[in-house]
């Protein structure tokens, strides 16, 4: 049964590195949390490691840029590894064509523009109309405040009948934007795999962000998988994917499920946090209310 801890001092001792979540756990897409911030930087003190391990649909450099202007602090960070990383290289690689239709906001362009060294001068993935297209790159909806899933149906009808394959840049199926709930890019994908389309995706809880930020990890100072303690809000994401990746993890669950585990949101109640995990048959080393 998972232990509800009251801090993560209380328990990173045996750990050398994080692999953190952003929203939900460090921030709510407008503000940084202040004791989150707090506990990042007292880990990194004590000489620890923290990855900041997001499911963001965006190359780092763009995560980085979004993390200073929220104002969080750079020294409660080592590294950023994001889906849209592990995604891009992917795309590049060619995994749904040389034509692509990006599905997503303008925010995400970096994610065409922003070729990586490695893959400059051999990068010939072109972002090409529908009608055009070989593939589709799925970085959420195009207006992410208002649109649903529903809304690309009679598009997502066409381009499965093309036999298009989709590249999801963003596993996540809702985040919190301040106090309104907003749809990613896995909540387009699962739809569209519902209607028999095929998905294919490269953040949490799937291996290839992970094998990503361990070869980051490496190059600051490697760690073992058994001193690498997870974080992270997501039951089906960042609790599943370390749990496939064996991989310890400390469970924030005042975040997307805070409204599951009673009033208090920095202390969930014993009796319904044990029958919501077991329902979901996931069972985290650690639960925290609010990372602190």
């Amino acid at each position: 049964m998972t232990q509800i801890v009251p801090s993560l001092a209380e328990i990173s001792a045996p750990y050398d590195a994080l692999f953190c979540d952003l929203w939900g756990c460090l921030h709510n897409g407008v503000t940084p949390f202040p004791a989150a911030v707090a506990a990042l930087q007292g880990f990194r003190a004590r000489g620890g490691k923290v990855v900041l391990l997001t499911n963001a649909p965006r190359p780092a450099r763009f995560v980085i840029a979004t993390l200073d202007r929220l104002g969080v602090p750079r020294d409660a960070w080592d590294l950023v590894v994001s889906s849209g990383d592990a995604a891009q290289d992917a795309m590049l690689a060619g995994a749904v064509g040389r034509k692509v239709w990006h599905l997503g906001p303008a925010k995400d362009d970096g994610f065409f523009t922003e070729i990586p060294p490695e893959w400059q001068g051999r990068a010939d993935v072109e972002r090409v109309p529908f009608d055009e297209a070989e593939g589709i790159v799925c970085t959420g909806p195009f207006d992410e405040m208002t649109e649903v899933p529903e809304d690309y149906r009679a598009r997502f009808l066409l381009a499965k009948t093309r036999g298009l394959p989709m590249l999801c840049a963003n596993p996540d199926i809702v985040v919190d934007m301040g106090e309104t709930r907003i749809y990613c890019a896995g909540a387009l994908a699962a739809l569209y795999e519902e209607m028999g389309g095929t998905a294919m995706y490269f953040g949490k809880p799937h291996p290839p962000i992970y094998d990503l930020a361990r070869r980051k990890l490496s190059a600051i100072g490697g760690v073992d998988d058994s001193r690498i303690l997870a974080i992270g809000d997501g039951i089906n994401t960042d609790v599943s994917g370390a749990a496939g990746e064996g991989i310890d993890v400390l469970f924030v669950s005042g975040g997307l499920a805070a409204d599951q585990f009673g009033p208090d949101v920095e202390n969930p109640d014993p009796e319904l946090l044990a029958a919501w995990l077991a329902a979901r048959q996931r069972d985290p080393l650690f639960t925290i209310g609010t990372l602190r």
